[in-house]
């Protein structure tokens, strides 16, 4: 079984709908030996999202707890497909790592051919780190068309542990991200995983994940998570291009 050290996926109580502490949350990530954990609440979009205020605060945090590396950063909402988020420029760049999703409160459902454009010109944002829990049938994507623009981008698409748990409110992921893994496979194109936890008990969580990457023999030198030096150098780059 790969190793997985690092979360780029967690929400805290200040999302509105999450149940753990900042605190509970790196106690957690600690105990189960992680490396990197990454908070990523909720933007003002989602009902109950904290005010942008929160996120250019968050440099109050300290860069480690509990011996465990954490990174500040947020879960934007895609607003348009134009590629517009819900946080201004100022305030991620301030920001460790960011994740851009498509929400239903915040954005509607669209054909194929809209939705892959406006997901492509989100990972063409400079601060855009990771496209958050792709693959939901309400949604739909060319993948391949994604999977060469994360190529290109050098924007990470996630494999969300949360969407391949049974009872998920996401359509078709499963499915989907088995075809989007075939394309990473085949073009070497790295992803990352996220829990998209809510609760402490969450963190670190990635048996769904795990599974679905060994059913197809997905390399583990392509999931960055196993590598937390190689993910922040990713990070870092994207920024600098």
């Amino acid at each position: 079984m790969m190793k997985i050290l690092v979360d780029l996926h967690t929400h805290t109580v200040s999302s509105g709908h999450a149940y753990s502490t900042i605190t509970e949350n790196m106690k957690a990530a600690s105990q189960k030996g992680l490396a990197i954990v990454a908070m990523t609440d909720h933007t003002p979009g989602i009902p109950g999202a904290p005010p942008v205020v929160h996120f250019d605060n968050l440099k109050v945090l300290p860069s480690e707890m509990f011996g465990v590396k954490l990174l500040k950063g947020a879960e934007a909402n895609i607003i348009n497909y134009e590629g517009e988020i819900d946080l201004p420029q100022a305030t991620l760049n301030g920001l460790d790592i960011v994740l851009a999703s498509l929400h239903s409160p915040c954005i509607g459902f669209a054909d194929k051919e809209t939705v892959t454009a406006g997901i492509i010109k989100v990972m063409e944002n400079p601060y855009v780190n990771i496209i958050g829990h792709p693959g939901d049938n309400r949604y739909p994507l060319d993948l391949e068309a994604v999977v060469k623009a994360s190529k290109r981008t050098g924007t990470l698409l996630e494999i969300n542990n949360a969407s391949l748990k049974p009872g998920s409110f996401r359509p078709g992921v499963r499915e989907n991200l088995i075809e989007m893994l075939g394309y990473c496979k085949a073009y070497e194109v790295p992803v990352v995983l996220g829990t998209d936890a809510h609760f402490h008990e969450d963190i670190g969580e990635f048996k769904e994940a795990i599974e679905l990457l060994e059913s197809l023999e997905f390399p583990a030198k392509l999931v960055l998570n196993t590598d937390p030096d190689r993910l922040l150098c990713h990070i870092k780059q994207k920024r600098l291009k």
